[in-house]
């Protein structure tokens, strides 16, 4: 095992709730013809070849022309600025899938990477609350759902096709702003889509 990371993810996109990639298998039009999202993870442990990762963030990107399943999507990447260059290098290769784990499954997927940017990123989570902002290019938060039967537990849809995991909290985004990589999107309207789950990649 070259690399390990485990932390807190959350996500809002532009599809109105409840975004149609995950239950169809990422084969489902978005509901705005086309996907904009920015994923957000906080890794609270890890690392690469040795290189610590602790405490950092970073945010994917995206953007899909049409259904994901279709390709041709257009990547981005926003790294902490408190990364040191060789933090910066291994998060890259995990983010972009470039180390193997689970964003290597997208990369096919991938018809343009179009760069990197470091930013200074603040990752909170309260409860089901999560918010994410990296300086002027991100500034998005979302609100998931107490259980009905655990109240305790979010609302989660499970067995999905996700990088992050099979198992994702659902939410709403309560806002939703990004302008990166020529990705825009600006909504606080409370009615788009969000997810949020703990994970654990490693390759």
């Amino acid at each position: 095992m070259s690399w390990r990371i485990e932390g807190q993810y959350m996500e809002t996109c532009n599809c109105s709730f409840l975004c149609p990639c995950l239950p169809s298998t990422l084969k489902a039009k978005p509901t705005e013809g086309d996907c904009k999202a920015a994923v957000a993870l906080r890794i609270d442990k890890g690392e690469k070849d040795g290189v610590k990762l602790d405490g950092l963030s970073f945010i994917v990107m995206l953007h899909s022309p049409s259904a994901m399943a279709d390709g041709n999507i257009t990547v981005g990447l926003i790294v902490d600025e408190r990364a040191s260059g060789q933090q910066t290098e291994a998060i890259q290769a995990i983010a972009t899938g470039a180390a193997g784990g689970p964003m290597a499954l997208l990369a096919p997927l991938v018809g343009r990477v179009a760069g990197i940017e470091k930013r200074p990123i603040r990752f909170e989570s309260d409860g089901l609350k999560f918010s994410v902002t990296a300086g002027n290019l991100v500034d998005q938060a979302c609100e998931g759902f107490p259980g009905g039967a655990r109240p305790n537990d979010p609302v989660c849809i499970d067995n999905v096709l996700h990088p992050i995991g099979d198992r994702l909290g659902v939410a709403l985004a309560t806002r939703s702003r990004f302008d990166a990589f020529g990705i825009k999107w600006n909504d606080s309207t409370g009615r788009r889509n969000g997810h949020f789950a703990r994970f654990a990649w490693a390759a």
